[in-house]
């Protein structure tokens, strides 16, 4: 496969990215170790010798879009047929050759273990001309580190851990991401302080389950110890975590938090639903009584601390009271902020198989109903926050207006202001809180 460095020119890849938080800081990996072998990244696919799609199989109407986007760029391949395109990620590590078959203009497959033998598969490639598949159905051990391109300048994705052992009945990362695996705490630190070297001023740990780090290591660390080491850090001002699972979090966890300097007091807890049934058919691993305690717990230990979550209507065999019992939940709880879905059936889980489905047109209308509630709710708890000063980090101009800067508070509240001076993205500054709104707080610098 000829590339356009034999004319002169740089070789180009281009990067397509679905899903979530640790598929983003993945394609960052991935562009690190094109790097090392001299390929520039370009936004214009048109120009790219190779495009590498990093998808999601999370929910299946994400997985349709995906096949969409694959199919798409067979046009692209018919007007260079040197293109390089790889399918990689969670659809590549549960499809496998299905890709190949289905979709012929597709040179690589790379699954989630496979992610570090980027470099060594397009060599592969170039070599043979023929499709290669790479996708080990475990991880055969945890992955070397591998060099990484950061998108941005100011925050930065660690990750701590790969996997997940919770095997909760609606949910495919599991398969697909394989069990726990912890990267070792010093690897992680040496991460940490080279990014403050750089210029970082937010670091956010990444893991399915950051509270289950060091479980399956001999180190004899636990996920504190981690905070501890990294709050240590002095060239970071922030530091950021997810995802907590709510069996996990413990004490140590909580007062290692509070007595930090670096550590953000916002507290991301997936609860899923507000029903016993509910979160048992789940596999949770908790019921409310025991979410409520945490909640407490946290909110006597860190006062003013933010929390959210995360919620899912319409699970398989969800009544009308058991609905009414999660509003319920959410009213006596308060979040600062809800991120809620209806419930996608995802073949390859347990719930999938579920009798009971719920009609679409029901969930639908759940969604409704507590998208309403949290709204309300947010609202009230940020109109609590007008009048007072906050420390906010500046992250750049607003999407409509260079002359509006955005940034968020320790507690990752959005805060919009005029600019005033020579605020630059990167500077903690501290801004009096105007007006809320539901999703945003806005004011003016102080």
């Amino acid at each position: 496969m000829e590339s356009k460095q034999n004319h002169g020119s740089p070789k180009l890849f281009h990067t397509i990215t679905f899903g979530c938080q640790m598929n983003l800081n993945d394609s960052e990996r991935l562009a690190g170790q094109l790097r090392t072998i001299d390929y520039e990244i370009t936004e214009n696919m048109e120009q790219a010798d190779i495009i590498l799609i990093n998808t999601c199989c999370v929910r299946e109407s994400a997985e349709k879009k995906i096949y969409g986007k694959i199919g798409e760029l067979k046009r692209l391949k018919l007007v260079n047929p040197n293109l390089i395109i790889g399918v990689v990620g969670c659809m590549a590590q549960k499809d496998k050759d299905k890709i190949l078959k289905k979709f012929p203009h597709v040179n690589l497959v790379m699954g989630t273990h496979n992610t570090h033998q980027l470099v060594e598969l397009i060599a592969k490639l170039e070599e043979s001309r023929e499709p290669v598949l790479a996708v080990w159905d475990q991880a055969q051990r945890l992955a070397p580190d591998v060099p990484t391109v950061r998108k941005g300048k100011i925050s930065a994705w660690v990750p701590i851990m790969y996997g997940c052992n919770n095997f909760c009945t609606y949910c495919i990362v599991p398969y697909v991401r394989g069990r726990e695996r912890s990267r070792p705490l010093e690897h992680i630190i040496n991460e940490i302080q080279q990014l403050g070297q750089d210029g970082f001023k937010e670091i956010t740990l990444l893991g399915q389950n950051v509270n289950s780090y060091g479980k399956d290591s001999e180190e004899q660390v636990d996920f504190a110890d981690l905070l501890r080491a990294a709050d240590q850090v002095d060239t970071i001002a922030r530091i950021r975590y997810m995802t907590s699972h709510p069996r996990d979090m413990n004490d140590k966890v909580i007062e290692t938090i509070k007595n930090s300097k670096r550590i953000c007091e916002h507290f991301h807890l997936p609860v899923q639903a507000g029903s016993d049934a509910i979160l048992e058919g789940m596999n949770r691993g908790y019921a409310t009584r025991y979410y409520r305690q945490l909640v407490a717990k946290i909110r006597q230990a860190v006062p003013g601390a933010s929390l959210t979550t995360d919620l899912i209507v319409g699970f398989p065999g969800e009544t009308e009271d058991q609905f009414q019992e999660t509003l319920e939940f959410l009213k006596t709880v308060r979040y600062d902020a809800a991120y809620t879905f209806i419930y996608s059936q995802r073949s390859g889980t347990p719930a999938a198989r579920y009798p009971d489905q719920v009609p679409l047109p029901t969930k639908k209308a759940r969604l409704n109903q507590l998208m309403t509630v949290q709204n309300e709710i947010s609202l009230a708890i940020n109109e609590q926050l007008v009048g007072k000063s906050m420390e906010v980090l500046v992250e750049g101009p607003s999407k409509n207006d260079d002359n509006t800067l955005m940034g968020r508070t320790r507690t990752n509240k959005i805060v919009l202001w005029p600019k005033k001076g020579q605020e630059q993205a990167g500077d903690l500054v501290h801004i009096q809180i105007d007006t809320a709104q539901t999703w945003v707080l806005k004011g003016r610098l102080i």
